[in-house]
């Protein structure tokens, strides 16, 4: 089983970048995908996830500026970043999880990660 992010790059500030994550292995349509990330010196920290019934959830500092989807077909996930900011500079890591538990922000909530890509925005 394998994720595999891309999309990622250097953007000013208020930019906009879609990152991706294919899955292969098995199929992703009943797990929960989730996008994680990183700042150096930091915790990973949940960004947003989506459920297979549609559920959504973003963590305070993105939304309205973030959206997750997801392509069931493609066994892909998404996360369109619009009016990025410095501190939105990380790691970005998906993350597949079939516990279902709670809103599945947890790191040990998932099963399996993606090697990330990195996002860096300058002011």
């Amino acid at each position: 089983v394998q994720l595999v992010e891309s999309g990622g790059g250097l953007v000013q500030a208020g930019g906009s970048l879609r990152l991706s994550c294919a899955g292969s292995g098995r199929t992703f349509s009943s797990a929960v995908m989730g996008w994680f990330r990183q700042a150096p010196g930091e915790e990973r920290e949940f960004v947003a996830n989506k459920w297979s019934d549609g559920k959504i959830y973003y963590t305070d500092s993105v939304k309205g500026r973030f959206t997750i989807s997801r392509d069931n077909a493609k066994n892909t996930v998404y996360l369109q970043m619009n009016s990025l900011k410095p501190e939105d500079t990380a790691v970005f890591y998906c993350a597949a999880g079939w516990r279902s538990i709670g809103a599945m922000t947890r790191r040990q909530d998932y099963d399996y990660w993606g090697q990330g890509t990195q996002v860096t925005v300058s002011s």
